[in-house]
Parts: structure tokens; C-alpha cells; sequence
């Protein structure tokens, strides 16, 4: 048995090069290996997404195999090889993301301690507020970006998650009117002041023509995960006192959601740094930053590599204003339901 996994490993590595098996992907279960424990993760998830790769390339094949017509069947192989491909590249680069975020986080293993008692259970009557990320009950934001309006409502519901009490956030994306995200977000308030991310449930919808009606449908549940459940981690979406230069884990669910964030400025108003302004809304930031008192961070997931947002928080709002580094685009705060300036909303 063992001569024959070795001799499936060695075809498998045959057929995927670049992506072979590697002492890294094998190791990481002794103490020795604390100090690389990060770095020895990305090497092991390399190393899955090599099969995970090359499945989907026999699957693919397969399919062309029952494809009647001489020349779709050799398109189809040209595509499945062009895709295998192109999920190699991916692999490779999300390899090298993981190896670059341990330089900042550490290379010791993720495993924060989570105890029910110091956190918050009551979010309609909260002791201890974070002020960039508020979660009271009854919370009210509306973002507004190209084709895309974008609602979140911190609702009275509660999910029990590791023994911890998250509220819910419903965060809904719809594009020209049509529904295409639905996601539930879990956030905990710690006593001392961080807000925690412990999962999501994110649904994905498109619309098709031709229905009647036209209703959007379920295509994807990718990146949902909930802290406790399949080696998924909490992680946090904010930090009770940011500093710049502070790294830290935002999702921990291993090849399913693993975001980042960097804190860039504690200290921002417009004017004051040209890069941070770039596709700022002037008016926007001068409402919400006119103290020198907004924050702004560097968001971005390992899976998706070379793709940073920038997310711009003020006190008492939350975020106001994401801006994609690599686009341009931008979705800005058009309105909320919980603070004065919300009434000089949307900026136009």
C-alpha cells in the first residue's frame, strides 16, 4: 500500500511540476517546528492546492471525453489545460502571499485563545463600545460604488459561536437593482475593546435571462466559514487601540477565507498624504476626518494575491469609504441612521 501512495504521489508530481509533494506539506505537527509553523503552512497548502489543481484537471478531462464533436473536444482540452495552468500560477502566487504575510505576523502557529467571558453578550446594552466599528442594535449603512449599492444592518440577532455571543450583521450587494450578495457576518465585542470576526455565512446569486421571473439564484456559498468548525479560526476585523504597522489575522478558514489587514494611519484627514488621498472623495473625508482622527487600512486575502482595498474608517461611523488599489473603484458611505452627520449624507 504504502510503495503504491508513493507511486501516485510521484505521477501526481509528474504531471503537476512545480507542485510536488514537499517536506513542508509533511511536516509541522512537533514542537520543533513552532518557529516555522507559518511558513510551513503555506508550504502545505501549496501543496494541496497542487491536487486540488489536478483533480479539477481529470474532471474537466473527463468531461471533454463525452464531447461527440472532434473540434469542441480538443477546445475543451485546450481549455482544461489552459485552466490547470492558470490554477498553477495561482498556486504559486498564493504561496508566495502566505511566505510574504509571515514576515509581518510571525511564524508562530494561529491558535488565539478565545474565552467566553471576555466578551460582550448583551449588544443591545454594550459596557464597552469600539467607536471605529460600532454594533449597536439597530445600525443602519448604505454604500453606493459604479452598478452596486451596498446595505448593512446590525440586526437584534444573535449567533452562539465557541461560547462566544456575535451579533449578526446583514450585508446585502445588489447590482442595478438585481441581488448578488447575501452575506451574514458574526462579530463579537471583547471587553477589552477588539471587535472579533468569527465567521460568515456568504452566499453568492446571479440572475440569468431567459427566467421568468427573473430571480436571482444561488451559485456559490464559497467563503463561508464559522469559528470551531473544520480548523476555522476567529480573527479580528478591528482593533481596540490600531497602531501603524499592526498585521493581523482577519478570516482564518485554510484555503477558504484568508484575509489580512495592515494598518497604514491612525492620524488620517485629507491633504495631509497624497498617496492615501488617491480617489478619496474630498467632501467624503473632510466630513468624517476633519479632526485627523480616521483610520485606514489595507485589506487583503491571501487566495487572491496582488489585490489590496484600502478601507477608511471614522470614529463613531465605521467604515465610510473602500477604495480598490488595483482598479480605482471606489464605494463610499451614501448613507446611516446613527449619528448626526448622517444627515448630511449622501455627499454629492
Amino acid at each position: 500500500m504504502k510503495t503504491r501512495v508513493l507511486l501516485i504521489a510521484a505521477v501526481l508530481a509528474v504531471m503537476l511540476p512545480g507542485i510536488a509533494p514537499t517536506q513542508a506539506g509533511r511536516s509541522g505537527t512537533g514542537a520543533a517546528n513552532d518557529v516555522l509553523a507559518c511558513s510551513e503552512t503555506a508550504g502545505t497548502l501549496f501543496t494541496a492546492c497542487g491536487y486540488e489543481t489536478q483533480n479539477d484537471f481529470l474532471v474537466a478531462s473527463a468531461v471533454c471525453l463525452n464531447t461527440i464533436d472532434d473540434r469542441e473536444r480538443l477546445q475543451c482540452d485546450e481549455d482544461a489545460a489552459a485552466a490547470r495552468d492558470e490554477a498553477t500560477e495561482l498556486c504559486q502566487g498564493q504561496r508566495d502571499a502566505r511566505l510574504a504575510a509571515c514576515v509581518s505576523l510571525g511564524e508562530g502557529r494561529y491558535d488565539p485563545e478565545i474565552e467566553p467571558v471576555d466578551f460582550e453578550s448583551n449588544y443591545r446594552r454594550l459596557s464597552t463600545k469600539n467607536p471605529y466599528f460600532p454594533l449597536a442594535v439597530g445600525n443602519r449603512w448604505k454604500y453606493s460604488g459604479g452598478t452596486e449599492t451596498n446595505t448593512v444592518e446590525a440586526t437584534g440577532e444573535t449567533k452562539l459561536i465557541d461560547g462566544v455571543t456575535c451579533i449578526v450583521l446583514r450585508d446585502l450587494v445588489y447590482d442595478r437593482g438585481i441581488l448578488k450578495e447575501a452575506t451574514d457576518d458574526w462579530y463579537a465585542q471583547a471587553k477589552d475593546g477588539t471587535v472579533w470576526y468569527f465567521g460568515e455565512e456568504a452566499k453568492d446569486y446571479e440572475a440569468f435571462k431567459g427566467d421568468s421571473p427573473m430571480r436571482p439564484e444561488l451559485v456559490s456559498i464559497e467563503g463561508s466559514f464559522r469559528a470551531g468548525r473544520e480548523g476555522d479560526k476567529g480573527g479580528i476585523i478591528f482593533e481596540a487601540a490600531p497602531r501603524v504597522g499592526d498585521t493581523y489575522v482577519e478570516e482564518a478558514s485554510l484555503a477558504n477565507a484568508e484575509d489580512v489587514t495592515d494598518i497604514l494611519s491612525t492620524t488620517y484627514a485629507y491633504g495631509r498624504d497624497p498617496e492615501l488621498d488617491r480617489n478619496v472623495p474630498r467632501r467624503l473625508a473632510e466630513l468624517f476626518c476633519a479632526a485627523g482622527d480616521c483610520v485606514v487600512t489595507r485589506n487583503y486575502s491571501l487566495l487572491e494575491p496582488g489585490i489590496f482595498d484600502r478601507k477608511f474608517y471614522a470614529r463613531g461611523i465605521g467604515v465610510f469609504l473602500e477604495v480598490g488599489q488595483n482598479t480605482g473603484d471606489v464605494s463610499s458611505l451614501v448613507a446611516c441612521n446613527f449619528d448626526p452627520r448622517c444627515a448630511r449624507l449622501p455627499i454629492r
